[in-house]
């Protein structure tokens, strides 16, 4: 059973009080940009007018997927998926250099990684599968499977919210992961797969049209038009990883905490958390828009305001670990710079 109880950041006294306390801030009303109403979501988030930032983390879930043993859809091997962990774990991927440079804490998880990682190794040790199914032939993983994947995001995110994490965000490693994205991208804003299909790890534009041929084919095969079960087309086309972000979210909003939601794959795993409960949409923070095509209709549909645009399309959270600078700025400049009255400085009627 799936249960999140997620408030809804409706609260209109305070909402006017933190919109007050930034617009008497030493500077013209807005000209601190995307910053303000940055502020004022952190403030409703945690239902404060001095928002704080407490051990800030991004959890990497990594998982297989069993289209990807063929190689069709992804120019590099499944087996890389191992090999990123073990480069996670020895703090040699861009999302380790990430958190190191702006302090956050790193964990990566094994959701269903097609390995066996020794006990020893300094991972979540959360495997569902060894790898999904392949779509092609049967649903991604049984419903049973998706709802335990889910559950075990839910209660990653809940341990860190007991550490004491009020800032949380999201990665995923998993070669194949942007042919899932795009099935379920597909799937829930009824679009076509060519609308959603981009060249993932580097394919090429014959590889791209290759990928998307197979992927309306693997559409017709489960006949998800029409389809309002999300957790239907999350087990029929998701990963693992996929499934443990998207409980991760919903759990991070159902403890008020701020959702950091990095890229296209994340993002995908958000779309089915917001089929789940819409009222999650409030304690998310969109880090980047993605390189991957598909991903800035996703943010259109999410009346998403990302916060960089930087071409990015690595995954790993590597968007969400640049991002955090600018939302320590704004629960700063909030907590931190004087108002008018403070500094004594004449304030326009303008």
């Amino acid at each position: 059973m799936l249960s999140f109880q997620i408030t809804p950041t409706n609260y209109p006294n305070l909402k006017q009080a933190l919109t007050d306390k930034i617009n008497h801030k030493t500077k013209p009303p807005g000209s601190l940009g995307v910053l303000e109403p940055l502020a004022l979501q952190i403030g409703l988030i945690q239902n404060t007018l001095n928002p704080k930032l407490n051990n800030p983390t991004i959890v990497v879930f990594a998982g297989d997927h069993g289209i990807a043993s063929k190689g069709e859809v992804n120019p590099f091997p499944q087996e890389v998926t191992a090999q990123m962990v073990y480069n996670f774990v020895n703090k040699g991927a861009a999302i380790n250099a990430f958190c190191k440079s702006n302090h956050i804490n790193l964990q990566v998880v094994d959701a269903g990684v097609n390995h066996v990682f020794p006990d020893t190794l300094d991972i979540v040790h959360a495997k569902i599968g060894h790898g999904t199914k392949n779509y092609e032939i049967d649903p991604a993983m049984s419903r049973k499977d998706c709802i335990k994947a889910i559950n075990a995001g839910a209660e990653i995110v809940e341990k860190h919210y007991n550490s004491g994490c009020n800032v949380i965000g999201f990665g995923e490693m998993g070669i194949g992961n942007t042919s899932s994205a795009s099935l379920i991208m597909s799937a829930l804003l009824d679009l076509s797969i060519n609308e959603c299909v981009g060249s993932g790890t580097g394919l090429d534009n014959d590889g791209i049209r290759k990928k998307a041929t197979i992927l309306e084919r693997v559409a017709q095969l489960h006949n998800k038009d029409g389809e309002n079960d999300p957790i239907d087309i999350l087990s029929t086309y998701g990963g693992f990883e996929i499934a443990m972000i998207c409980g991760g979210i919903l759990k991070a909003a159902s403890l008020k905490m701020v959702v950091i939601i990095d890229g296209f794959i994340v993002t995908a795993a958000l779309l089915v958390a917001k089929a789940i409960n819409k009222n999650v949409l409030d304690y998310c923070v969109y880090a980047h828009t993605s390189g991957e095509q598909g991903h800035t209709k996703m943010l259109n549909h999410l009346e998403a305001k990302p916060l960089l645009n930087l071409g990015l399309r690595l995954g790993e959270g590597t968007g969400g670990a640049l991002c955090f600078p600018l939302i320590t700025a704004a629960v700063s400049f909030l907590n931190e710079m004087a108002s008018f009255t403070d500094a004594q400085v004449t304030n326009s009627e303008l």
